[in-house]
């Protein structure tokens, strides 16, 4: 395609939208990251590698920018655009706002839709049985009494998805379906599949209809535990997809999610037990067909069932001789991912038979589709390749975590985060890769047609590096890097840090704010003050309240709720306050007169206490690094500016933030963390 045909088109779509929409401004930054992410596309920086990572502030309009950009050209190269997002609000926002604005106003012409998991639809086959009474779904899933309601629910369900009424996604019935009996009612991997007559379930008419549009809106989880699948088993191949990942900032911690496991041990041999029992049903209805794969199957049960229970018994053991010592929690990490001795060869053992447990329980699978064929409809066989399907999905579980466990590394690598944490019934072994750069570059950088990430905070004080090596991408690799400011007017705000007493760690810091907030809350009409911790946000709103302050906190109410009743006493000349904590400090959106007043009591440094955070900070030392500035202190960077940027929404948005943390004056990292931040008005 000739790169002047693809600039005439974007051209040309550019003007339609801009004439459509009353009152258009044109935006010179989101001309440019249209510009930038067409040259990307085009392959004029690299065309074996085309990867965009672009900062844009807000206010540029970052979702028309890489709509204009990326669906014409995968349009015109017979490409899908997946766009993938980290949260929900962005995707509504994309399905009901962005997209259709541009359709109408885009050639060539596009469709888009919405996808979801495999665990937000149902399963047609087992909502048939459970709506005619069979009792359970699979052989071994003995449904719990239904409820009448539940009964009655069922009979909705099935009638709404036998007449077209409802196309089968949880998230699109009006009533809540109870969580227990969702469970009963879901696609699963294995067992649902269209060649063992599973085809006109709502997942696979789903899944065939993202075959026939051209953009697709997915989520981050989603996204990813496709690609960690190969890609292509839900969404489409990566390398007829052209990715945008909107907030992208979140990846690398997903992807960590993606390729974390754990495998608890008396649960998993309680469920083999049961399992085991029921074999010889499974036999009866395959009868001569499947006996080499039920005699494997029990085999390899005779074995693993032992196992797990001597694991179980050995570890508790080592917990009492003190070679296990679990923190409050119980957990107990192997520092620098060193397994003890007992532990390595036991999961050497287990990952063993778990292999011949797969190979039997794929066996038992394919007798039983073989059988289906010849009994089409049989429910006796469907029930049974339910039960050995759930059976597959935990052997492919527990496998990943002795192979995680297990795995060997290199001197100049990164070992998982391994660690077990010992409750009152039972031990859970966990692991979770550390360094997942090589994932995404296997998954995704090396295979997508093009990938665009874009996101308002990438850069870590001034500088890409932190997100770079958080995803495994380099700066000479062929990836481009842009960065684009804002265009809100941020001198007309203000940026107040008061000289305060004492620093967040000191003693009497609650009662300090007990003492300062109201002070920077007088004659304040909308504000919204940040914490670092549930427990000293709700110290202080008790304290504050005992004056007589009216207070709107998180956690009392829903999130929307609360922000409903915030903009109902905006909107009324009434003050208002909110609380909250880390989660209030991204995605919140409370433009003009719904917010002129952000107060953060402490910078937002986090402790690491998790198992992953700790082995990271060890991994850092270990190498002869500095985890708190180069941890620490870049993600406390990110973080800050996210926080900061609750306070403007608009172009035409005034107002002050009040940082009551005088270490960014005090300390050697604070000129770093206070260069980072947009160009407010400072008064120190």
């Amino acid at each position: 395609m000739p790169s002047a045909d693809y600039r005439t088109l974007v051209r040309a779509n550019y003007r339609q939208l801009s004439q459509s929409i009353q009152g258009f401004r044109p935006r010179r930054e989101q001309n440019f990251l249209v510009a930038e992410i067409g040259k990307v596309l085009l392959g004029h920086y690299d065309a074996a590698r085309r990867i965009l990572v672009a900062e844009a502030g807000t206010g540029i309009g970052k979702s028309l920018a890489y709509l204009q950009a990326a669906i014409p050209w995968a349009r015109l190269n017979n490409k899908k655009v997946v766009i993938s997002t980290a949260t929900l609000a962005l995707q509504e926002q994309l399905v009901n706002k962005d997209l259709p604005l541009f359709q109408p106003h885009c050639q060539p012409a596009f469709t888009f839709t919405l996808a979801k998991g495999r665990a937000r639809y149902c399963c047609r086959q087992r909502l048939q049985a459970l709506v005619q009474g069979n009792g359970q779904i699979g052989m071994f899933e003995a449904v719990d009494a239904l409820t009448p309601a539940q009964q009655e629910q069922l009979t909705e369900l099935w009638q709404a998805l036998v007449e077209g009424r409802w196309a089968g996604d949880r998230d699109s019935w009006a009533e809540p379906i109870n969580d227990a009996l969702w469970q009963q009612l879901h696609t699963e991997r294995h067992s649902c599949q269209p060649q063992l007559g599973h085809g006109h379930c709502p997942f696979h008419l789903a899944r065939a209809e993202l075959d026939k549009v051209d953009v697709i809106v997915v989520n981050h989880a989603l996204l990813l535990a496709d690609l960690a699948m190969g890609g292509g088993i839900i969404l489409p191949e990566p390398e007829s997809c052209v990715y945008v990942l909107d907030e992208a900032h979140h990846i690398a911690h997903i992807a960590r999610e993606q390729g974390s496991a754990k495998l608890s041990l008396r649960a998993a041999r309680r469920n083999l037990e049961q399992f085991n029992k029921q074999v010889p049903t499974l036999a009866a209805v395959l009868k001569d067909d499947g006996h080499n794969a039920v005699n494997r199957t029990q085999q390899a049960l005779q074995q693993l069932i032992p196992s797990l229970g001597e694991l179980y018994k050995q570890l508790q053991a080592a917990q009492r001789r003190g070679e296990l010592t679990p923190d409050e929690q119980g957990c107990s990490r192997f520092a620098a991912g060193e397994l003890p001795e007992l532990l390595s060869h036991s999961l050497t053992a287990l990952k063993d038979e778990h292999k011949q447990l797969a190979q039997g329980l794929s066996r038992l699978q394919s007798a039983l589709a073989e059988a289906l064929k010849q009994q089409p409809g049989n429910s006796a066989v469907s029930g049974a390749m339910a039960s050995v399907s759930l059976q597959q999905l935990h052997a492919d579980e527990a496998l990943g975590l002795c192979e995680l466990m297990l795995k060997a590394v290199g001197p100049k690598q990164t070992p998982p985060a391994r660690w077990l944490v010992q409750g009152k019934h039972d031990t859970t072994l966990c692991a979770t890769p550390l360094a997942v750069g090589h994932l995404l570059e296997q998954w995704c950088w090396s295979r997508a047609a093009a990938v665009i990430m874009v996101s308002a905070t990438f850069t870590a004080l001034n500088d890409f590096s932190y997100f770079r090596r958080s995803v495994g991408l380099r700066a000479d690799d062929g990836s481009q890097y842009l960065r684009l400011n804002s265009p809100f007017d941020y001198p007309a705000s203000r940026l107040i840090i008061p000289p305060l007493p004492l620093e967040p760690q000191e003693a009497g810091f609650d009662e300090l704010l007990v003492e300062e907030i109201p002070r920077w809350l007088k004659d304040e009409q909308a504000s919204l003050v940040l914490f670092s911790s549930y427990r000293q946000m709700n110290a202080v709103a008790k304290a504050l309240r005992g004056q007589g302050h009216s207070l709107l906190v998180q956690g009392e109410a829903g999130r929307q709720a609360l922000l409903e009743l915030h903009r109902m006493k905006c909107d009324g000349g009434q003050p208002s306050v909110l609380f909250g904590t880390g989660s209030f400090a991204e995605g919140l959106d409370l433009p003009g007169h719904y917010l002129t007043n952000l107060i953060i009591t402490k910078l937002p440094f986090a402790v690491p206490t998790s198992p992953v955070e700790e082995a990271m900070a060890e991994w850092i030392s270990l190498s002869g690094g500095n985890p708190f500035m180069q941890l620490t202190v870049p993600e406390a960077s990110r973080k800050l500016i996210q926080a900061c940027g609750r306070l403007l929404r608009t172009e035409t948005d005034r107002g002050r933030i009040v940082l009551l943390d005088r270490r960014l004056l005090t300390r050697r990292y604070g000129p770093a963390l206070l260069n980072a931040l947009p160009p407010f008005t400072r008064e120190t």
